[in-house]
């Protein structure tokens, strides 16, 4: 899911992803509570830097997920800390690419995004998002305009887990997916 900021740094002129955020603050040393957005916490470690939505870039410190507390590097007092409640943390393609692992049949979410899809060879659309409900992620398909004239609805989900998932190409951009166009005519 990426989003879309003003970077902070020249070196990065791509589409930021957001992946957590900060909350209210926790004791008296600058400890605070810490929400992964994430299905990657490997990449919240000590020394790890990210992008904020306050325009400033943070290190954390004293990263413990357990508990959902981490510390911001040079941050000691509650009150210093208090101005990063609510901050989003963002990274890049490049460094989510680098610390997160992803297992065979995995991918991720931005690598899905614009790519068409496809049932027996019939263009049905392109994935526009990814929506996760409950345990399922659904791919959001904008109908190819062909369809649309035809009657059919302009965007419709279709979960992306077998057996509705056949075949997934990212270099070429393309799902394969079967039981797809019963769920257009439906929708």
């Amino acid at each position: 899911m990426a989003l879309v900021i003003e970077s902070m740094s020249k070196q990065y002129k791509e589409q930021l992803l957001h992946i957590a955020t900060i909350g209210k603050t926790v004791g008296i040393h600058g400890d605070m509570k810490f929400h992964d957005k994430s299905d990657f916490p490997e990449q919240f470690f000590n020394g790890a830097t990210f992008f904020t939505n306050l325009k400033k870039e943070i290190t954390l410190n004293d990263v413990n997920l357990e508990r959902g507390i981490i510390k911001i590097a040079g941050i000691n007092t509650i009150e210093d800390a208090k101005k990063y409640t609510n901050a989003k943390l963002f990274t890049t393609r490049e460094e989510t690419r680098k610390n997160c692992r992803l297992e065979d049949g995995e991918y991720f979410w931005f690598d899905l995004e614009d790519c068409e899809v496809y049932e027996d060879s019939k263009l049905l659309g392109k994935v526009d998002d990814i929506e996760r409900i409950a345990v399922t992620n659904y791919l959001n398909i904008i109908t190819d305009e062909k369809l649309v004239k035809s009657g059919s609805a302009k965007k419709f989900l279709v979960p992306f887990a077998e057996p509705f998932k056949v075949s997934v190409d990212i270099d070429k951009k393309i799902i394969t997916l079967k039981g797809a166009m019963d769920i257009l005519e439906a929708s």
